[in-house]
């Protein structure tokens, strides 16, 4: 995580708020974004043949067990192989109260980010009929501009890449009132995030990206983005339980499930998502089933064979080694076998699709509840998956370097995620990685939980290729000049990379910067009023008299204005990160009023500063008071670092 997430992290806990809430939250990664790690590979074993009777007793011996231990309500797992569904299992409940089951034909889940395949089918679509071009400025099909921060236009081409270079936002992202849902066109046009990469360049996982395309596809289309949906994708496969539509239509609200934080807490409103196409999907599993055999059938009746195979090629590799970019579809190339896939997640819903061609063979994923943390079920279903039906063939064990420790330390360090925010107050929320060198030469890296919720460990095996002990993962860093630049890793796909953080962000002295200014501006407003009460008590004169005396109250002041600026934008963001709707226009005059409040407090620095200069000057008095006169100027210089740094001065509210 970066520095400044680390501050949030902090400054959170308090607050009073736990870590895990604003991880899932207010961090931009996990909302309608990619998977969750994996879990590491077993020893190798002969094949499972893949039919039905082994799929769902496995199945059954499994899920039970893994959402009851989760705190999960409820999940749907389907399984497709040769254009037919071979497994189709509910679990647990759709609601906890009246305790309905999981329907896998009826219930609805919301996939979240596998939303996003339904955007790029559709833009393929139109793509085969000519109306659009991956490679056009897509300027040239939106009624607003947006502008080419770096002289180079974005294409469709970028989009489905996830490079076109946009900083993350979360600003009304979610909501649980329809009255504050934004019409796709007009959302768009108000929220163009800055662009910090140039197009084509870095990939940085973009929810708007995604709405933009679908905002293209209706209005080159000329139907609402959800209708184009329906009659070109849900009509022509049958699909009865799924619509873009927010709020459900009536049809379907009755089968729709609940989401839950976990099992045991109360159910969350459904989750309503103005950018629609990059995650407002409903669907049931067996609906999903439809789409996948599509897909695996060669694309009828949605898309031509070839389509389907650019599509599922890969187009954009960050780095050789790690497996890459299709359009639309990431890779997740496991055991051997080419592996495309998406996941999607809201804060209720978790969900995992994938497909792998060569065997005609799809599996679909969706929890309703968030569960515990590091339950980690949608990751080891596919893993063990793979492992039980198509495992890697035997391999020969690749020994551990001599220069382990050596390039084990070089690369050791904190590296900052593309998929981040930068130009404005939610840079708090960003992603960092840390890697850490292990006393056993071994390497472990921040993110990077197993299942039992500790680090994995990774052992260098070619230079500068560490593999994950007791599993089959890769994890690799992009050296320059003889440093390294990134690293990267097949437990996530390559939609977001790592790259060596600046020294400004380093925790390693912006955290006790942190803690030192909060403990200083805190003592000395707590200290203030209990020395008046103890002049009072002993009858004992106040020291300092005319503008000496008004120096000492005004610097008191200021500290007590820096720490309502700092305590006021993380406690909103501490707030928001339990309401996610807080995170919407109407609160944007609480972080104006905080904004206007940090440009007072950054003024009224000269205030202490101006304050030792009259203590070093005064013979008379005692150096414990210059020191703490030096101490609280020192703590209101950090006050302007960190509001300069985390962006909270910039009067930028597209957040």
């Amino acid at each position: 995580m970066t520095t400044a997430r680390v501050f949030g992290m902090l400054l959170l806990a308090l607050l009073g708020t736990s870590a895990s809430a604003q991880s899932a939250a207010v961090s931009p990664p996990v909302p309608l974004g990619p998977p969750q790690v994996t879990a590491g590979a077993p020893s190798w074993v002969p094949p499972h043949a893949l039919t039905q009777a082994d799929a769902s007793a496995w199945l059954d011996g499994m899920m039970p067990l893994a959402i009851g231990r989760g705190d999960i309500a409820g999940a749907v797992v389907v399984i497709v192989k040769d254009g037919q569904v071979l497994a189709a299992k509910g679990y647990g409940v759709a609601d906890v109260k009246s305790a309905k089951p999981v329907d896998p034909e009826r219930t609805l889940f919301r996939p979240g980010s596998i939303s996003k395949l339904f955007t790029w089918t559709s833009v393929m679509q139109l793509v085969e009929e000519k109306k659009l071009d991956l490679d056009a400025d897509v300027n040239t099909y939106l009624d607003f501009r947006i502008a080419a921060t770096f002289g180079t236009p974005i294409t469709l081409r970028d989009l489905m890449t996830h490079r076109p270079g946009f900083e993350e936002t979360i600003k009304r992202l979610f909501t649980e009132e329809p009255k504050h849902m934004a019409k796709l066109g007009p959302g768009l046009k108000a929220r163009v995030p800055d662009q910090i990469f140039p197009p084509g360049s870095t990939p940085a996982y973009s929810n708007y990206g995604a709405a933009l395309a679908g905002y293209i596809v209706e209005r080159v289309s000329g139907e609402r983005f959800e209708d184009y949906v329906a009659r070109h994708i849900f009509d022509p496969l049958g699909m009865t339980h799924a619509t873009f539509l927010q709020p459900l239509p009536k049809r379907l609200a009755p089968d729709m499930s609940s989401g839950y934080d976990k099992a045991s807490g109360e159910p969350k409103k459904f989750e309503l998502i103005w950018m629609s196409p990059a995650g407002g999907l409903s669907a049931s599993g067996a609906d999903i089933a439809r789409f996948m055999s599509a897909y695996l059938g060669g694309g009828a009746p949605l898309l031509k064979p070839e389509t389907v195979r650019l599509m599922w090629s890969e187009i954009y590799q960050r780095d050789p080694r790690i497996p890459g970019m299709g359009l639309g579809f990431y890779h997740e190339d496991t055991n051997g076998h080419v592996v495309v896939a998406h996941a999607g997640d809201t804060v209720a819903f978790h969900s995992d699709l994938h497909l792998i061609p060569d065997a005609h063979v799809g599996l679909f994923f969706s929890q309703n509840s968030a569960g515990k943390e590091n339950s980690g079920i949608r990751g080891h279903l596919f893993r063990s998956f793979m492992d039980r039906y198509f495992p890697a063939p035997p391999s020969k064990p690749q020994p551990t370097l001599a220069s382990a420790k050596t390039d084990g330390a070089l690369i050791a360090g904190y590296y900052d995620s593309s998929r981040r925010s930068e130009t404005n107050f939610f840079r708090v929320g960003n992603d960092q990685a840390k890697v850490t060198l292990n006393d056993d030469g071994t390497i472990s890296v921040s993110p990077f939980l197993a299942l039992n919720g500790e680090p994995r460990r990774w052992r260098e095996v070619k230079p500068f290729v560490w593999r994950e002990v007791g599993g089959s993962h890769l994890l690799v860093a992009e050296m320059q000049d003889g440093r390294p630049r990134e690293i990267a890793s097949d437990l996530y796909p390559q939609v977001f990379v790592f790259s060596r953080s600046l020294f400004r962000d380093l925790p390693s002295w912006n955290i006790p910067l942190l803690i030192g200014t909060l403990s200083m501006l805190l003592l000395t407003v707590a200290f203030w009023p209990i020395k008046a009460v103890l002049r009072w008590r002993y009858s004992s004169a106040f020291p300092y008299q005319g503008r000496a005396a008004t120096m000492y109250r005004l610097t008191r002041l200021t500290a007590l204005l820096d720490l309502v600026f700092l305590g006021g934008f993380f406690g909103a963001l501490a707030y928001g990160s339990i309401h996610l709707d807080f995170f919407d226009t109407p609160s944007d005059w609480i972080f104006r009023g905080l904004e206007v409040l940090g440009v007072i407090a950054i003024v009224a620095t000269v205030v202490p500063l101006y304050e030792l200069r009259i203590a070093l000057a005064d013979p008379d008095r005692p150096w414990w008071t210059k020191l703490s006169d030096g101490l609280i100027a020192l703590a209101a210089l950090a006050v302007v670092w960190f509001a300069w740094s985390l962006n909270f001065v910039n009067f930028n509210l597209n957040y």
